[in-house]
């Protein structure tokens, strides 16, 4: 049997570069061309090795795991264990989604399992026939392009859902804006009204109030002393029981507002079914944003215009 190693080697390393290329699409890396390539030669060299060291450590599957941590960091580099781990597993996850890509495609068009005269169960057709080569060869890039364009597309698919967008707030007939995020993670809702919750925090919310007005709202909260929240708020400001994190039970003040308006996909969605959680802090440190939404706004709110 002839082995054309240079056609293989060939071969193994523009697929090793690809699945390079769609693990770093999926971690969002900016690694360089270079380091690609210079990773991908890495990955390419387990030919030869398997070749002319069969019994090689390295042919076995610590050895195989081993050997693609390596790669990993000879492509990306070492900047902490868990972007280690996370970019070993991203590229698995790449071999394993095209490899079965490639064999469902393979079953699907071709039929290569047979039974002999004997009854034996076999394949027609073993990886080193020019016919399953061709077929790699031309069927690898289109699953390639296949896994990398879906993923791409749900990854947009949730930017659009987590996203930030233009809010106004109305409340006791003065409105301010301000940006907002749509957090998906967001699940707060009023157990008596039902009212979804959207939490601001001070930086924003402080138009609204006095210096002294604040200092007395902060008071409240912090000893749970609603007689000390501003007699002209009185009737805006409620209590809010909710579970931590820890689930342990607490305490939010919470506005009521005239209306909320989110201008969402060039739509303005207004509602005053919902609840303004007070944050005594910013909720960012670069000041991106100073609302979070609650994603039911987005499901209940009325379109005013489009």
């Amino acid at each position: 049997m002839t082995i054309y190693l240079d056609a293989v080697w060939a071969l193994n390393f523009f697929l090793d570069l690809m699945l390079l290329m769609l693990t770093k699409a999926l971690a969002r890396d900016n690694v360089g061309k270079v380091r690609l390539l210079f990773g991908a030669f890495i990955a390419s060299l387990i030919v030869p090795i398997s070749l002319y060291f069969p019994g090689s450590f390295i042919n076995g599957l610590l050895g195989k795991v081993l050997y693609s941590c390596f790669i990993i960091l000879c492509t990306f580099g070492f900047k902490g264990f868990y972007r280690m781990m996370k970019l070993l597993l991203l590229f698995y996850f790449t071999s394993f989604a095209v490899g079965g890509g490639l064999t469902g495609i393979y079953f699907l068009l071709t039929n290569p399992v047979s039974v002999t005269e004997n009854g034996i169960l076999t394949f027609n057709k073993g990886y080193g026939d020019p016919i399953s080569w061709l077929f790699i060869l031309i069927g690898f890039p289109i699953v390639w392009y296949f896994t990398k364009s879906r993923m791409d597309e749900h990854a947009g698919e949730k930017i659009r859902y987590d996203q930030l967008c233009q809010v106004s707030i109305q409340i006791n007939n003065k409105s301010f804006s301000t940006m907002g995020y749509i957090d998906s993670g967001n699940q707060l809702i009023d157990p008596l009204t039902k009212k979804p919750v959207v939490i601001c925090d001070e930086v924003f919310l402080k138009n609204w109030f006095s210096e002294e007005e604040w200092q007395q709202l902060r008071e409240a909260n912090d000893q749970l002393a609603l007689d000390r929240i501003p007699e002209e708020w009185g009737n805006k400001v409620q209590v809010i029981p909710y579970q931590g994190v820890e689930g342990k039970s607490m305490f939010l003040l919470a506005i009521r507002p005239d209306q909320v308006m989110v201008d969402y996909e060039n739509q303005n969605l207004i509602t005053s079914n919902v609840l303004i959680g007070i944050q005594f802090a910013s909720l960012v440190k670069d000041q991106s944003y100073h609302c979070l939404l609650h994603p039911q706004i987005i499901k209940l709110a009325t379109i005013q215009s489009a």
